[in-house]
């Protein structure tokens, strides 16, 4: 179940064999598999055999042993790095796999990062073959193929699973789509949780259970004979830690190809948090064109990756000095002083290209991040602008993401202006709560206060100040927000004319003014800037929406999506996606969009209501009452259309006339169907 492991068609490793298992062919039966792995476990092993195995037998111990069984599961197999659970309920394999994974956040926080065991996990339910105590078949080979695509700490399930489990489970799993894995005839259509969504569930008790001995539980022997073969194939391999540098930049060597003399010390100081070097992306087709189109890849992520804050990216001439040539990761994190290192390739397979993007902590080795998909060739220009917006803003969340984790583990006690800048964004693009806007609230305070300079902690507050305006988590006094938010938007922009943010959360101050031309405008001036800017397309769609644009709304609700698709806080993408198809009166489209939207945060009660409006239109009014009681079960003082006009004040009938006309005729003549009343 670990990369490079393999199954073969009866679900079996390689290099595995099953005990008791009857060469008559077994009895079949429906089942909820889950397969689970450890990521970087060579590595672990590796670095520390005996910590490893101690960790992992009190893992299963004290964690594996009583989830699996007090969600009555059995548990099939176990391998050094893995294991193989069957469930006779989807929803207890769904739910195990979320309290695992959860309750190894808690256990992994006091653990050295170097030596945390963090599991992906596979969940599919299928027809398995049954011999004796073992199961074998493409639903176990699914099984397994799902835990590859998921991210450490996450969890990935595939579309039969997804069906079966509907709304009993408050997961906020992404479709990621179809996936083509190896040796399955047929595409996987799959769901992710990740690792960010499985942190945010609350927090699972754990109750030991006795058990009698089994020969599936995980033996001393089994692993060891697992560990000497992991250490074999890896050798004595070492593990960096992180480095306790400030934010001070470098200058790069002029010319830095491998083996290329390095500059003196002296001139290489720490480097900066968000470092990085952008290699050139290999093309492994023998195709010329293609060249042009790997090339044309990394220098467009180089210049969006530049836009960060705070970050400090190698020029393409030096990059490209590593054309061609074998990486080695941590040397170059070392010459050019950098801490991460974004590799990739492109392959053209028919009339398709596949592309691969990894971020490499260049300090440890450590893949941090990871996105692959295809596209097809027939408008490569296009496709390129495409691919560079899908890598750069999860790349720029996961750099953030990292640089938080770094400052938090490294100046917890004195972190500079920056670093508490870049702890504030980290923050809010993770999934939001009150008390998480209230930490980046606080991050941004400090920053201002420890440098009154800094632009873009006067963005970040405004950013923060925002959410009591547009009704998301309340901070401060209404209008003292407004009057602040306002006032540190013009500074920041004074300061720093370019910088799409600013104009971004400008065009929603806009918007809950009334002004929605002027709200327009800005957010068109933040996308300029930043075309890949995926916060400002999906905030756009929201002002061409009240402009009665639902169409063009559309266009950036699918840009914001295919951006990042993997967002913490993607239901605001599919309820927006959803307005706009209510209103168009293309109920089907817009009764699946909010069903997704709620799927991925049941909280929201604005989808709840338009998920009334839209199943009544369609006819289901048993349906439509149950997501109106949600509702109003959420939100009891809108409980009237009059309430409704009241809650949108910047959208009113005066200021949105073409909006309201779309609403009445579609979304309001449903909920008229069950009942709502005017007043």
């Amino acid at each position: 179940m670990a990369q490079g492991r393999e199954f073969n068609d009866r679900g079996i490793g390689r290099g595995e064999t099953l005990v008791g298992v009857r060469a008559s062919a077994g009895t079949r039966r429906l089942a909820a598999i889950l397969a689970a792995d450890i990521a970087g476990y060579s590595r672990l092993m590796g670095a520390d055999e005996q910590g490893t195995f101690d960790r992992l037998r009190a893992i299963h111990r004290e964690l594996l042993d009583p989830k699996v069984t007090e969600h009555h599961g059995r548990i099939v197999k176990t391998t050094g790095d893995g294991m193989l659970v069957e469930f006779s309920s989807v929803v207890d394999a769904v739910r195990c796999a979320a309290e695992i994974q959860r309750a190894m956040v808690d256990r992994n926080t006091a653990t050295p990062e170097d030596q945390r065991i963090t599991f992906r996990t596979g969940v599919n339910l299928g027809d398995v073959i049954a011999d004796g105590d073992d199961i074998y078949g493409d639903g176990v080979n699914i099984a397994a193929r799902l835990e590859g695509l998921a991210e450490p700490g996450g969890i990935c399930i595939s579309r039969t699973v997804r069906d079966h489990i509907g709304h009993r489970l408050p997961f906020a799993f992404d479709d990621i789509g179809e996936q083509s894995v190896k040796n399955i005839a047929q595409p996987v259509h799959a769901y992710a949780l990740s690792a960010a969504g499985v942190a945010s569930l609350p927090e699972v008790s754990v109750s030991l259970r006795p058990s009698s001995p089994s020969r599936h539980r995980m033996s001393r022997t089994a692993i060891c004979a697992a560990t000497i073969v992991a250490a074999v194939a890896i050798g004595a391999a070492g593990w960096w830690g992180w480095p306790r540098g400030t934010l001070s930049t470098i200058s790069a060597p002029a010319t830095v190809a491998t083996g290329a003399q390095k500059p003196p010390a002296s001139e290489l100081k720490s480097p900066a948090r968000l470092s990085i070097v952008v290699l050139p992306f290999s093309n492994l087709s023998n195709d010329p064109d293609q060249e042009y189109f790997a090339d044309g890849i990394t220098d467009d992520l180089t210049t969006d990756l530049s836009r960060i804050s705070g970050s400090f990216v190698i020029a393409r001439t030096t990059a490209f000095t590593y054309k061609g040539k074998p990486i080695d990761v941590k040397q170059i994190g070392n010459d050019l002083g950098v801490h991460y290192v974004l590799e990739g390739s492109v392959r053209r397979t028919g009339d398709q290209v596949h592309i691969n993007a990894q971020l490499i902590d260049a300090d440890s080795g450590a893949h941090l991040w990871a996105d692959q998909f295809d596209t097809d060739r027939a408008n490569l220009a296009k496709a390129q602008s495409e691919i560079t917006g899908r890598l750069a803003w999860p790349l720029n969340i996961a750099l953030l993401s990292d640089a938080k984790r770094r400052i938090d583990h490294e100046n917890a006690v004195n972190p500079d202006a920056r670093d508490l800048v870049m702890r504030g964004w980290a923050l809010w693009y993770g999934p939001q709560s009150p008390k998480i806007a209230a930490e980046a609230l606080q991050a941004f305070e400090r920053a201002l206060e420890i440098d009154p300079r800094s632009s873009q902690a006067r963005i970040g507050i405004a950013r923060l100040l925002l959410s009591k305006l547009t009704g998301a988590f309340f901070l401060v006094e209404e209008q003292q927000a407004a009057a602040r938010c306002e006032r540190l938007l013009f500074e920041a922009i004074e300061s720093d004319p370019n910088q799409p943010m600013a104009y971004a959360i400008l065009g929603v101050l806009r918007r809950t003014q009334s002004r929605l031309s002027e709200s327009r405008i800005a957010f068109e001036k933040a996308i300029t800037l930043d075309p890949n800017f995926e916060w400002a397309n999906m905030q756009l769609g929201w002002t061409l929406l009240f402009l009665g644009k639902p169409e063009d709304a559309i266009a950036h609700g699918e840009k914001s999506l295919r951006l990042s698709p993997r967002d913490p806080n993607i239901y605001w993408r599919y309820e927006l996606l959803g307005w706009c198809q209510v209103v168009s009166n293309h109920v089907n489209e817009a009764v699946d969009l909010f069903i997704r939207a709620r799927t991925a945060n049941r909280r929201i009660w604005t989808t709840a209501y338009g998920l009334a409006g839209a199943l009544a239109l369609q006819g289901d009014l048993a349906g439509a009452k149950a997501a109106l009681a949600d509702s109003l079960k959420l939100k009891p003082q809108v409980n009237s259309f009059s309430q409704w006009y009241a809650y949108l004040p910047w959208t009113s009938k005066a200021n949105a006339p073409q909006f309201w006309a779309l609403q009445d005729a579609t979304l309001d003549k449903g909920l008229r169907r069950i009942g709502f009343p005017e007043k």
